[in-house]
C-alpha cells in the first residue's frame, strides 16, 4: 500500500491515526469543498505530521460530501490514479461511507476500519493486515492540540519545576481541607501581605499588619492556624504573629504563587493524584489552549487547569474550588470535542458537594463529577481511573 485513502472528519484523530499506524507514501482525503481550499489548514496538517516525523505526502481532494454519486466519482477515479491504495473508513459522513462501501463492492482495494472500544484496527474487506491490528501510538498531551491545528504553551507553572515540589502537593491539600472554608480570607490575607512591587518584583520576606482589609470594607484577620500549619509543611519559616502584626518568609517564589492563588491547591493535588494513578502517559498541568496555533495576542484561548492522556485517549480536567456553574461545564465540553474528538473524556473536580442541578448538566455533556465527598474520602484517584474506562 502507497496510498491511503482518509474520509476527512470534524474529528482530528481520525484524520492522523490511519495515517501514523500505516505510514503510507501519500495519504489522499476525502474532504468538502471548505476543507480542500482551506491552505492554512493543510499547512498544519504537514506542520503535525512533520512534528510527528511522519514523511506522508498530504493531498486533499474536494467532494459534496452528502452527495453518494459525487464521492463515488472521485473514489474511483483515486483508485484509477492510485492503484496500490487502501481505504480507512473510521470517519466521514454517511454519504461519503456509502460511497466507499459502493467502490468496495466495485474493487478489490483492501477497505479497514478502526475500532475506539478496542483500539484495534479491523479489516473489512481485503485488509487482512489490519485485522486485530491493535495500536500501540501514545500521545503526548502536546499533540492532541497540534493534530486539531492548536497549540499549547505553558500558564501559571511551569511544568519542568513540578517535580522538586511533588512530596509539597498532598500535605498542601490537607492544610486546604482544614480551612476550606476559609480559604479565600487565608488567600487574601497572605496577598494583602506580600503585593507586587515595580515590574512585577517581589520579596520572599513578608510583614504587615495583624488585620488587614478585605473585600467590600471587610476586615480580615490573621489566620493564626492556617499559617502555623504552612509553616509546618514547609511553605512558610519564621513565622512571627503578635496582636500588633505578621511576619514570615516564603520558601521561595513558586509557593509564594500558589498561596496567593486559590484555585492552585486544588490543581496541584489533582495533578499529582493523576501520576499517582500510574495509568497516564502525560500529565500537564495549568495549560493554555491556543485555538489557531499561531500565538498571536487576538488568538482565541483557554486555559486548561489539568490535562492528561493514554495512548490515544486524552483527559480533559477543570479544577473548581468554588461551586460548579454551567459556564464551565459547557467550557470544558466544548475543549474536549474540538481538541479531544470522540474518545476523549471530561472530569470537573469540585471542592463543594454538587448538587443534582450541576450532576443532571454533566451526565448530558458526559462529563464526569468528582465533589468534595470523593476527595474527603480519599478516591481522586480511583475516580480518574474511572474516567478512563466510562465516558460518564
Amino acid at each position: 500500500m502507497e496510498t491511503l485513502i482518509e474520509l476527512f472528519d470534524e474529528r482530528p484523530l481520525e484524520n492522523v491515526l490511519g495515517v501514523e499506524m500505516f505510514q503510507p507514501k501519500r495519504a489522499v482525503y476525502i474532504c468538502p469543498e471548505s476543507v480542500a481550499r482551506d491552505t492554512a489548514l493543510h499547512k498544519k496538517m504537514r506542520a503535525y505530521f512533520s512534528h510527528r516525523k511522519q514523511r506522508t505526502e498530504l493531498i486533499f481532494f474536494k467532494a459534496d460530501i452528502f452527495e453518494v454519486s459525487s464521492v463515488l466519482t472521485l473514489l474511483r477515479s483515486i483508485v484509477e490514479r492510485y492503484p496500490d491504495c487502501a481505504m480507512d473508513i473510521t470517519g466521514g459522513t454517511d454519504a461519503v461511507l456509502f460511497a466507499a462501501g459502493v467502490l468496495s463492492a466495485e474493487t478489490p482495494i483492501p477497505v479497514f476500519t478502526y475500532s475506539r472500544k478496542k483500539n484495534c484496527y479491523y479489516n473489512i474487506r481485503n485488509a487482512a493486515f489490519a485485522d486485530g491490528l491493535v495500536c500501540p501510538i501514545r500521545y503526548p498531551v502536546e499533540d492532541f492540540f497540534r493534530m486539531a491545528g492548536g497549540s499549547v504553551r505553558e500558564g501559571r507553572v511551569s511544568n519542568a519545576l513540578l517535580e522538586r515540589y511533588l512530596q509539597d502537593f498532598d500535605p498542601f491539600f490537607q492544610v486546604y481541607l482544614q480551612h476550606r472554608k476559609d480559604w479565600v480570607k487565608v488567600v487574601t490575607y497572605l496577598q494583602r501581605l506580600s503585593p507586587a512591587g515595580s515590574e512585577g518584583t517581589f520579596s520572599l520576606e513578608v510583614s504587615g499588619p495583624y488585620t488587614v482589609k478585605g473585600e467590600r470594607g471587610s476586615r480580615i484577620d490573621a489566620p493564626e492556624s492556617a499559617l502555623r500549619e504552612l509553616e509546618a509543611i514547609g511553605f512558610l519559616s519564621g513565622l512571627h504573629i503578635s496582636g500588633e502584626g505578621v511576619s514570615f518568609r516564603f520558601r521561595d517564589g513558586q509557593i509564594r504563587a500558589w498561596l496567593r492563588d486559590v484555585g492552585s491547591v486544588l490543581e496541584t493535588y489533582v495533578y499529582k493524584a493523576c501520576l499517582d494513578t500510574g495509568v497516564f502517559d502525560d500529565v500537564r498541568l495549568s495549560v493554555i489552549v491556543d485555538w489557531e496555533g499561531d500565538n498571536k495576542a487576538s488568538a482565541v484561548s483557554n486555559e486548561l487547569d489539568v490535562m492528561c492522556s493514554r495512548g490515544v485517549v486524552p483527559l480533559f480536567i477543570s479544577c473548581k474550588t468554588c461551586d460548579v456553574k454551567t459556564e464551565a461545564l459547557n467550557e470544558l465540553a466544548v475543549l474536549r470535542d474540538r481538541f479531544g474528538g470522540q474518545m476523549a473524556r471530561a472530569a470537573i473536580v469540585t471542592a463543594e458537594r454538587a448538587n443534582a442541578r450541576v450532576r443532571s448538566r454533566a451526565a448530558e455533556l458526559n462529563i464526569q463529577v468528582i465533589d468534595l465527598a470523593d476527595l474527603a474520602a480519599e478516591k481522586l484517584q480511583a475516580r480518574l481511573k474511572r474516567c478512563m474506562r466510562t465516558g460518564i
